[in-house]
């Protein structure tokens, strides 16, 4: 990403001077409110209302055009008619002003003259050089000493903190904000962007990238409008901040219209949520755990593995953490024989000194204090969760006040669970004032720490090199761009050709038109063969029951030859026959790309054969790969045990499939008219032995 797209945002979220044009007198307006919340918020320069019929706004003196304020001006705040904007857009950009932030709706989301004038706001803007949050938004905050901008209409007033925001939707905003300010959590700087005409998420990820005053930032997404310019910026910042998403569109049945098996499992929202991860962004469902998250990852060490330990009165609950942390893919950590050997002096013996560590329901401060310095002493355990259930008869204060004295600087999170009134408000409220996030629930608290350890394991991978493949270009390049070439699907040959120039491994084979010349085929290549049908049409062959394999004689294979023919030459009139000799691998795999036009290409790998769609057992990344996630691609599969060895079954030469990937990739860079292209089966044999592409696919799109 280009580093003049946070040039020019200091004019927007620290100016020295504020106009609101549309400023109003009406009790309720939104002109009105902009204007309360920079008075009222502390801005330290000069409010300029702008409005032609009043002489005065909430005691300020009022002026009739942006022309008429008397001194320079850096930030405009439209809140006119949707006709109004460009006019004073315009005005603004003669005037020198350095931002503008659009609160009016009426552009692109309404459609027909709302494009047009989005897209003469665009054009403003570049003349100019004004940077533009919005249109169709809901304001923007920062709360920096200094500045204490709050150029929006939200009721709420953020305290300061810590955390950036960017909103896509102006009424979430408001959620946002006052949900944020009940969870105790500070807010450095917040950005409804809107329609982004001009200011992207993007954008602001890089001008939060090196600002001391912003640790964690947050994001509402509805779309991901520049996802290369995205993935570029978040790539980066992500390595010094983390970056939390709250990303709608999850049930998009509007999944990519694909004929190839990798395009029909590769949904909308598995590339929005798989182009979040490769970023480092830590996707969660809802605002609720983003905040928590948010706290933890601001007050809390990261977790240095998944071994994780339970320290409880109430068994039910312990249990429940259990069953939470296990189920999330993180460990219940088996404490040191040493461990529980002191647990089982200090507690009473219905105690269970084993993680989960139940101290029983009259455990009081002294119990936590003796049971705590213990555990946290372990270097087994990585992360502490300490649940307490409050008795009438036990200080709920003290207990946490205890939780707070033998977990500080014990360099692992710990996170607390306080279910239950009796001073559970004042337990809750000790345990936050020391930075110790607390849920109402087990199961948050096992939510969060599995995304504190996602942060740690991207922390950890560091990106490797793509080889640099020796291709053969110029061959791809006949066939793909072959004269008078048209959109649609290669034919088999073509494929392969494709494919074996870019160093794809592929069985030798013969293409036939009679059974006789099938078995002398046959005969020419060694036994055993496969005998596939293929035409035009005939995309997926299974379902025609177009491929016959293990065929070790010339009877056989004329028999099959014969019966093909006859068969599908109804169907498919063009229908010729490909005699192939046999792989002798022994697992089956897919790989493949599809190209979307919101997130460019997305390359897949999975387990292959017939059963690909039904067990969609399939890893998706966004481009571009690096050298090690193919490898990992495959080692993500729900079935990838099945590629290892087991039950005397060597185990499958994955780092072949892995290294073809890469080389589908550097094909579909250099010819983008390629939409979706696939391997499957890629036959894989043992390590050492030759694992080869047997079957493809390849559609060309052109402009």
């Amino acid at each position: 990403m280009k580093q003049d797209r946070q040039k020019g945002l200091d004019g927007l979220f620290r100016p020295r001077s504020v106009a609101v044009v549309g400023a109003s007198r009406r009790a309720g307006s939104i002109g009105r409110q902009v204007v309360s919340n920079l008075i009222r918020g502390g801005f330290t320069g000069p409010v300029y209302p702008v409005n032609p019929k009043a002489e005065v706004v909430l005691s300020v003196p009022a002026y009739r055009s942006v022309a008429a304020i008397p001194g320079p001006v850096d930030l405009a705040v439209l809140v006119v008619p949707p006709d109004a904007v460009l006019a004073v857009a315009a005005e603004c950009g003669k005037k020198g002003v350095k931002g503008l932030v659009v609160i009016t709706a009426g552009f692109r989301e309404v459609g027909g003259e709302g494009i047009v004038r989005e897209e003469k706001l665009a054009a403003i803007s570049k003349r100019y050089g004004m940077r533009v949050i919005g249109p169709n938004c809901m304001g923007i905050v920062n709360a920096e000493q200094g500045y204490a901008l709050d150029a929006s209409f939200s009721a709420t007033m953020p305290r300061p903190g810590a955390v950036a925001m960017v909103s896509q939707s102006g009424a979430l905003g408001e959620a946002i904000l006052a949900d944020a300010a009940q969870a105790g959590l500070g807010v450095a700087m917040f950005a409804s962007v809107g329609n982004r005409v001009d200011v992207t998420a993007a954008d602001l990820l890089g001008y939060w990238e090196n600002d001391p005053n912003v640790r964690v930032i947050l994001l509402y997404l509805e779309t991901v409008g520049e996802p290369q310019e995205f993935v570029e910026v978040a790539r980066r910042v992500s390595r010094k901040k983390p970056i939390i998403a709250v990303k709608s569109g999850r049930s998009d049945a509007g999944a990519l219209a694909a004929s190839s098996h990798t395009g029909s499992v590769a949904g909308a929202d598995v590339a929005a949520d798989t182009m979040l991860a490769q970023c480092g962004v830590l996707r969660v469902d809802n605002f609720r755990d983003m905040f928590a998250l948010a706290q933890a990852l601001l007050d809390q060490p990261l977790p240095k593995g998944p071994r994780m330990a339970i320290v409880t009165n109430a068994g039910g609950p312990g249990i429940l953490a259990t069953d939470a942390i296990a189920g999330l893919g993180m460990e219940v950590a088996p404490l040191l024989p040493a461990t529980e050997k002191a647990l089982r002096k200090a507690l009473p013996v219905e105690a269970s000194v084993r993680n989960p560590v139940d101290l029983i329901a009259s455990a009081d401060a002294a119990r936590y204090r003796a049971a705590l310095k213990v555990v946290a002493a372990d270097p087994t355990v990585e992360g502490l969760v300490v649940l307490f259930v409050s008795p009438v008869m036990i200080d709920a204060a003290a207990v946490a006040q205890a939780i707070v004295d033998e977990t500080r600087g014990c360099g692992r999170p710990v996170l607390a669970c306080v279910m239950g009134r009796q001073r559970g408000d004042e337990a809750q409220r000790i345990l936050r004032d020391a930075g110790i996030p607390v849920f109402r629930y087990p199961e948050d608290a096992a939510t969060t720490l599995r995304q504190m350890l996602r942060r740690t394991r991207w922390l950890e991978r560091r990106p490797a090199r793509v080889p640099d493949f020796r291709v053969d270009k110029a061959a791809a390049r006949r066939i793909l761009r072959k004269k008078g070439r048209a959109s649609g699907w290669l034919a088999n040959a073509e494929v392969e050709a494709v494919l074996a120039a870019y160093g794809i491994p592929l069985p030798a084979s013969r293409r036939v038109r009679t059974p006789g010349e099938a078995v002398a085929a046959a005969h020419e290549l060694g036994w055993p063969v496969v005998l596939k049908a293929e035409a035009a049409e005939l995309l997926h062959k299974s379902e025609h029951r177009a491929v016959r394999v293990g065929l070790r004689t010339g009877d056989d294979v004329f028999a099959a030859a014969a019966d093909l023919i006859e068969r599908l030459k109804g169907k498919f009139p063009d229908v010729r026959l490909q005699v192939q000799s046999q792989a002798q691998g022994h697992r089956e795999v897919l790989i493949g790309m599809t190209r979307d036009s919101r997130y460019g290409p997305l390359f897949a790998a999975g387990l292959g054969g017939v059963l690909v769609e039904v067990m969609r057992d399939v890893s998706i990344r966004v481009g571009p790969l690096d050298g090690k996630d193919p490898q990992e691609m495959f080692e993500r599969l729900k079935g990838a045990p099945l590629l290892a060895a087991f039950r005397g079954a060597p185990a499958a030469d994955v780092a072949t499939a892995a290294d073809a990937l890469l080389r589908i990739q550097k094909l579909v860079v250099d010819f983008p008219e390629i939409a979706e292209v696939e391997v499957n089966p890629f036959i894989l044999a043992e390590k050492g032995k030759r694992s080869v592409a047997v079957d493809g696919r390849l559609r060309v799109e052109h402009a």
